[in-house]
């Protein structure tokens, strides 16, 4: 295959990863998890997302995709002595009619303390740095990509490596890039990406039976491979933008971009 349009760190030879990061150093991080997105969904769900995204923006606007990182942190919550992270617990006040019994949902094996995670992405900058790398984009997990963007000013100075996530404020709760939880947002782009992983026949089509785990839309009605073309296509080209306008400050001639 052309180097061209190999992006994976881990697929590289030396003399590849030397072309793709002289071209445009810009590294690729799939903020993911091991974690229950409804019974529709696979598990792996927030790795899945950006690093079938990053593949395509790395083919475009040039740079390497690292391997998913499936740990990271959330909310943690102590209930008659057990730990319930993240979605275990149903919670959620101003979300009424989507509330849950807590509950450990089935296959969620990611969580790690914020300051674990603090360190690990510290790591990874730090052995980005020592390689060249310029800019890092990370994204995926709520809990991991909100931590990234908390530290991105500090990050930033400390390791003079420009970050990126794939949020924006515009129209984030119709056409955001990983902004709802297994619902809408999330389902129709793995939908694009990895049709035959979503199994919606595991939900119940019972209007008046919300589905455990799931935050936003529902996917029964608003979910689609289209809609998920129409996501991607909205935030590659905001983050292509913005990618090409760093590599520009930095002087880099983005010979990657096709």
């Amino acid at each position: 295959m052309n180097v061209k349009h190999k992006v994976l760190y881990a697929e590289l030879t030396p003399a590849e990863f030397r072309t793709r990061l002289a071209e445009a150093p810009i590294a690729y991080l799939p903020l993911g998890t091991l974690e229950y997105h409804g019974e529709h969904m696979p598990l792996g769900s927030d790795g899945i997302q950006p690093l079938e995204f990053f593949k395509e923006i790395a083919a475009e606007a040039g740079g390497i995709v690292l391997p998913p990182l499936f740990l990271g942190p959330d909310r943690v919550e102590i209930i008659l002595g057990a730990e319930y992270y993240g979605k275990d617990n149903g919670n959620h006040k101003s979300l009424e009619k989507q509330q849950y019994e807590p509950q450990i949902l089935t296959g969620s094996a990611y969580w790690i303390s914020e300051e674990l995670f603090i360190l690990i992405m510290k790591g990874i900058l730090k052995q980005l740095k020592r390689q060249g790398f310029k800019i890092l984009v990370a994204h995926g997990h709520g809990p991991s990509t909100r931590t990234v963007i908390n530290y991105t000013s500090q990050w930033e100075a400390e390791f003079g490596i420009k970050l990126f996530n794939l949020w924006s404020s515009e129209n984030d709760d119709w056409n955001g890039f990983m902004s709802d939880h297994g619902a809408m947002l999330e389902t129709s782009v793995v939908m694009k990406y990895r049709p035959e992983l979503v199994h919606m026949e595991n939900l119940s089509q019972k209007s008046d039976c919300w589905p455990v785990g799931i935050r936003g839309y529902d996917p029964r009605i608003h979910a689609s491979a289209e809609k998920g073309d129409e996501i991607v296509k909205i935030q590659k080209q905001r983050i292509v933008d913005k990618l090409i306008t760093a590599l520009n400050k930095l002087n880099c001639p983005n010979l990657g971009r096709i």
